[in-house]
């Protein structure tokens, strides 16, 4: 345990350290120390250019890396022209003086990789190890193959670890933004299979206390009947909604039915369920069962309705659920609103491959039209 909590230590200490910067490129400029040296011991002619170019490339050095650690500003024509500059000042101080000063080619080759990306940065560093190979050749002779060389791995090396170092940031990113992704999918999932748990579960609680109610004064029979129904719908409640919290719920059709018409009877509208053809898959099953439960639900508390059909049609190709009561159609929450159940079902049954239809009856009240494949078990998400 103490060796996976250091090791967890140490990543977020990386990750709270952030990406690198240009101080990172910093400590390379003592490769010049070299040249500065000879400047305070009075080895080097017209010292005062020498001062001034040594002054002039290292401002352009810091300026250079900083800014290629930021994309806006690396790929601004401005830091463009700083490189040029650079190799300039480079050229006119490794022509002029040779020697040490020739060692400021690496360090431009260094700058260089860190600017330049892509296709333009093995033409960019040969060209320039080229040019360092023969500057350094006519002041150092055989030397200069060292300084080319040294040029040529500064830019490629220094370019290759900062793209990796990009990369890993990008990475990161994008695996945080899965992650946040992922848990505000897990949060609509659960709100939206809360909600049709929670709704349809209380609302046959309360149809079925006011039944109670209205039963005791005259038959203490019949109110102690409902009162167990609303113990029984209870327990199956707290069941479910454990296996929600835990993802593995799944309901089934023939249940959904049977509470849909205890649910009905009690809230005095006459159910009526018609069944055709071959039963559906156990997922198309469970998709279906849940607009049976949104669909009563809704009747129950807004349709005032007498009656409520609910008719399943099964087909070798498609399976068609209707769910239709004579009450106030224009009551209900249309599916294509702002509701949180029919919107929620809307969107489970499109990723299913199916589709659902709600809004008035022609022939009066509101209707549920559910279509789904048979094979949706294949695309249905995970309720």
């Amino acid at each position: 345990m103490r060796w996976r909590n250091g090791r967890y230590a140490r990543r977020r200490g990386a990750e709270e350290m952030g990406p690198p910067n240009g101080f990172a490129l910093l400590p390379w400029l003592f490769m010049g120390m070299g040249a500065f040296s000879n400047l305070l011991q009075g080895k080097t002619p017209n010292p005062w250019i020498g001062g001034i170019g040594l002054l002039v490339f290292n401002s352009l050095y810091i300026s250079v890396v900083f800014r290629a650690f930021k994309k806006e500003a690396r790929e601004a024509p401005a830091t463009r022209w700083l490189l040029v500059a650079m190799t300039a000042v480079t050229c006119g101080l490794a022509i002029g003086y040779g020697g040490t000063w020739l060692l400021f080619f690496p360090l431009l080759g260094l700058a260089v990789g860190s600017v330049v990306r892509g296709r333009r940065l093995g033409p960019t560093v040969l060209g320039l190890s080229a040019l360092a190979g023969v500057i350094a050749g006519v002041r150092d002779g055989w030397g200069a193959i060292n300084v080319a060389y040294g040029t040529f791995i500064s830019g490629m090396v220094t370019a290759a670890i900062l793209a990796l170092s990009e990369t890993v940031r990008e990475l990161r990113e994008t695996r945080q933004e899965l992650a946040r992704t992922a848990v505000e999918k897990e949060r609509l999932r659960f709100s939206r299979d809360l909600h049709d748990l929670l709704g349809h579960t209380l609302s046959v609680i309360v149809v079925k206390s006011e039944a109670a109610r209205r039963l005791a004064p005259r038959d203490m029979d019949a109110a102690l009947g409902q009162i167990t129904d609303i113990e029984s719908v209870g327990r199956q409640a707290l069941t479910e909604i454990r296996e929600a919290v835990t993802g593995y719920r799944e309901g089934t059709l023939a249940t959904e039915l049977d509470r849909a018409r205890s649910a009905l009877t009690a809230a005095g509208i006459e159910p009526v369920v018609r069944q055709s053809g071959p039963p559906p898959e156990p997922q198309t099953a469970a998709l279906l069962g849940w607009v049976v439960r949104e669909a009563v639900t809704n009747a129950v508390r807004h349709s005032g309705a007498a009656q409520c059909e609910i008719t399943l049609e099964g087909t070798p190709e498609r399976v068609r659920l209707t769910v239709a009561d004579d009450g106030r159609g224009g009551d209900v929450v249309p599916a294509t609103s702002g509701g949180t159940g029919l919107k929620g079902l809307s969107e489970r049954l499109s990723a299913a491959g199916g589709s659902l239809e709600a809004g008035p009856s022609p022939r009066g009240g509101f209707r549920v039209r559910a279509q789904l494949p048979v094979d949706a078990l294949q695309s249905a998400p995970s309720c």
